[in-house]
């Protein structure tokens, strides 16, 4: 039973390689990276959020994400917009040029990902879900 624990963390983490892969080929086409281009998609569905917690939805360090949001700027496609009740705080904005690249380009994105998957049925794709969640809040804990 341990082979298979090995055997399954292994497959995971080949799994999550491949997948990344896909991903940055997918964003690459839109000349951007995994991070900025997670950047935008976080702003695009959520709206404007505080910098600092930015980095931790989409799991990079702090330090990485004024580069990223630094980047985004110069490209038009975000601005920084000071908190008036605590300036601590600063937001990203996606501006109206940011909105219309991800109008344009994310539904091309989200089929990509869908092909990830297309091999399974619904009920393994909501299988899978609570299967990894299960592993995840596992390791969390150790």
């Amino acid at each position: 039973m341990e082979n298979n624990k090995l055997k399954a963390f292994t497959v995971l983490l080949r799994a999550s390689q491949s997948i990344q892969e896909v991903n940055k080929k997918s964003v690459a086409t839109f000349g951007l990276n995994q991070t900025e281009f997670a950047v935008l998609e976080l702003l695009y569905h959520k709206g404007e959020q505080p910098i600092q917690i930015i980095g931790k939805k989409i799991l990079i360090s702090s330090s990485s994400i004024t580069y990223v949001v630094d980047k985004l700027e110069k490209k038009n496609y975000i601005f920084r917009r000071a908190c008036p009740d605590d300036r601590r705080v600063t937001y990203a904005v996606m501006t109206s040029e940011g909105k219309e690249f991800m109008d344009k380009n994310f539904s091309q994105h989200q089929k990509k990902i869908e092909q990830i998957f297309e091999q399974l049925t619904d009920e393994d794709i909501t299988k899978t879900i609570d299967l990894l969640k299960q592993i995840g809040y596992h390791a969390e804990k150790l």
